[in-house]
């Protein structure tokens, strides 16, 4: 039995990308699962990918409750715009709680305001499922099964979260929606991802495409790379891929990547670690 078991759901950024060009990697917004070691779904980040979890966990239960654990980055639209579409939400058995950072914004406000009218038909107060809300101070370890998850501040406009997620001794960094450059958030990143045996890196731009989009809030392949190796991460997962970046880029990318940090590869729907 594994300490926990990571999946990949939906790896892209900015939006999705249902192109032939893209299906190894997978065209679906962020979306990260983490499993206990006694079959808890954790979800981090509710991008479009999110929808094909919940039709799993559906699956799965077969008609059983379902309880989940949702941990939110931030609100940008590619990280939530899936939440609309998770069956599970719909389910008056099942309980669906949502997490995200103190500093971000007021969750259920910012929730229920993708579902408003007239952006969707059905209104967030509306859906059956029994919702949780928590808002994370910093300092503070939330604890599902035997997982422990560690909120830390990324640099990002209007802010975003990362997360460390321990299991028994393993270690998971989920880092998505940053950009380096900024000393103090870089510092705790690096703090953070000390001896993860997973590193998920965002990594959305090469550094040439980086010299046009300083100040987007996402980072390369080359700076994902250095943060693995001062933190000694044991794998790097290259994640929040660009629209633009089909196959066989990301397969360049990974290639140049794991030529500087040996134990590194590109994120993509269906990869499944098990720690």
């Amino acid at each position: 039995m594994p300490r926990a078991q990571l999946k990949f759901w939906g790896v892209r950024g900015s939006t999705p990308t249902p192109v032939i060009s893209n299906l190894k990697c997978g065209g679906n917004t962020s979306c990260v699962e983490v499993r206990t070691s006694t079959g808890e779904s954790v979800i981090f980040d509710a991008g479009s990918g999110i929808r094909n979890l919940g039709q799993q966990l559906l699956q799965e239960a077969a008609g059983a409750p379902i309880d989940v654990k949702i941990f939110l980055t931030h609100f940008h639209w590619d990280h939530i715009q899936g939440i609309p579409f998770f069956a599970p939400l719909y389910g008056p058995k099942n309980r669906v709680a949502f997490h995200s950072s103190k500093k971000a914004l007021p969750l259920i406000e910012t929730l229920e305001g993708q579902m408003a009218q007239p952006y969707f038909p059905v209104s967030f107060s509306q859906v059956s499922s029994k919702r949780d809300f928590n808002e994370i101070e910093e300092n503070e370890v939330v604890t599902v099964g035997n997982l422990k998850i560690h909120a830390f501040p990324l640099h990002h406009p209007q802010g975003a979260a990362g997360y460390r997620i321990e299991a028994d001794g393993a270690v998971i960094v989920y880092a998505t929606d940053y950009e380096h450059g900024n000393e103090n958030l870089d510092a705790t990143l690096r703090d953070y991802a000390a001896g993860a045996d997973i590193l998920i890196c965002d990594s959305q731009y090469t550094p040439a495409e980086y010299e046009t989009h300083r100040g987007w809030g996402h980072s390369t392949w080359e700076n994902a790379t250095r943060v693995a190796k001062d933190a000694g991460a044991k794998q790097l997962v290259l994640f929040h891929h660009d629209p633009e970046h089909d196959d066989d880029t990301m397969y360049n990318i990974a290639w140049d990547a794991s030529r500087v940090w040996e134990n590194t590869i590109a994120a993509y729907e269906g990869c499944s670690i098990d720690l």
